[in-house]
């Protein structure tokens, strides 16, 4: 990659546009996609970009060819991102499952918008939150970062193909049609001074029958093709060595187990979260834009002598249950706020309420963040 590429300065940008500028400045070399609003602004700029930095940049024919040639792409040794929407994680999912399992990192950009179905396109909702979790059958782990701003959209997708190289496996951002189509000021650093994480190779002359290239819970080295490596890469429950097993019942609970346990163990280095509750009676629960509006909230009740605080969730998976059982031990009241139905309450719930009372406070419409008038009036009540 041409990191001179990537321009250095402060810039007024759209947070989809600032996401690619992210992928350039992680090093992306691969990115596949299909026209989706509203997250075309990021394969555009790709389009563009990604060629100048020795990159290459496909339009697929549709969601399903884009996320199996990332995947593709990964195993020859790439960085690799593709972005969407939700109707499209919902075709992709077959293949984020098959990902997962054979520990692919590529990084996987979900702008939410009004669902289910093709719902408002136009329209920001945090309604994706658990597909990115649950989509896929099967017991597994993710990680999923939320981004509330174009500076973060920069700064998530950097960190993103980080823990997609560190710990071999797809990375989620979800973002939303708020913050991908906001403008704000966006600052993007020299490239000496942005991490680069790269993933493990097997040495150079490495046996290839000898290679354990999976299943290892501190990170298998990854045997990329075109490397010299023997290996069988399969979907199907195997050993770490890639062989299949369908057989015997200790090999699934392996499996599953070592996959799951490679992101749980190291959860607490994954684990990204914001903390402004020092003193506070009642405690705003919230990520992604909706993080905005809380901390606005949370500003008037402090000026008002209300005193409140915020939590925001930056990775929402694996989810952060120790901060938030941390946060709920102090705390009088927790108010859970989401621009969907609920999607996180009932995991924050589960990890609050045995130390404090939860409730939560839907938006008015939605697609509507909630007004910080409301939320603080929801203060107000909840402590009496």
């Amino acid at each position: 990659m041409k990191s001179e590429t990537v321009p250095a300065g402060r810039y007024f940008m759209m947070g989809n546009e600032a996401c690619a500028e992210g992928a350039l400045a992680a090093g992306c070399e691969f990115s596949a996609g299909y026209p989706i609003t509203p997250a075309t602004e990021i394969a555009n700029r790709l389009a563009e970009k990604l060629p100048q930095a020795g990159g290459v940049f496909l339009q697929m024919e549709d969601e399903i060819s884009s996320i199996a040639a990332v995947i593709g792409a990964s195993w020859t040794g790439k960085k690799v991102m593709t972005m969407t929407s939700g109707p499209g994680i919902s075709l992709m999912l077959e293949n984020i499952g098959f990902a997962v399992g054979v520990e692919t990192p590529c990084v996987i950009v979900n702008v939410q918008r009004g669902a289910p179905s093709t719902g408002m396109p136009t329209v920001g909702v945090q309604g994706d939150v658990v597909q990115a979790k649950r989509g896929s059958h099967g017991d597994y782990e993710i990680i999923a970062l939320s981004p509330s701003s174009p500076q973060e959209m920069f700064d998530h997708t950097v960190i993103a193909f980080n823990y997609a190289e560190k710990y071999r496996t797809p990375v989620f951002i979800l973002s939303d049609s708020f913050v991908g189509h906001m403008r704000e000021e966006v600052i993007i650093p020299e490239a000496v001074r942005i991490e680069r994480v790269y993933r493990k190779i097997p040495p150079k002359g490495s046996d290839p029958e000898a290679i354990k290239g999976f299943l290892d819970e501190n990170v298998a080295p990854m045997p990329v093709f075109g490397r010299g490596f023997k290996t069988h890469v399969t979907s199907s429950c195997h050993d770490e060595t890639g062989k299949r097993n369908l057989i015997d019942v200790s090999s699934l609970d392996m499996y599953v187990r070592r996959l799951s346990n490679k992101i749980l163990t190291h959860k607490e280095e994954i684990t990204i979260v914001e903390r402004d509750y020092e003193g506070a009676e009642v405690v705003l629960v919230s990520y992604g834009p909706v993080a905005r509006a809380a901390a606005a909230a949370a500003r008037r009740a402090r000026q008002a002598g209300i005193p409140a605080g915020t939590l925001r969730l930056v990775t929402l998976w694996p989810f952060p249950d120790q901060e938030v059982e941390r946060m709920a031990r102090k705390a009088k009241r927790v108010v859970v706020l989401e621009n969907n139905l609920g999607q996180m309450y009932p995991y924050i719930k589960a990890a609050a309420a045995p130390f404090t009372k939860v409730s939560f406070l839907p938006p008015r419409l939605i697609g509507q963040i909630q007004d910080p008038e409301d939320i603080v009036a929801e203060i107000e009540e909840v402590l009496g």
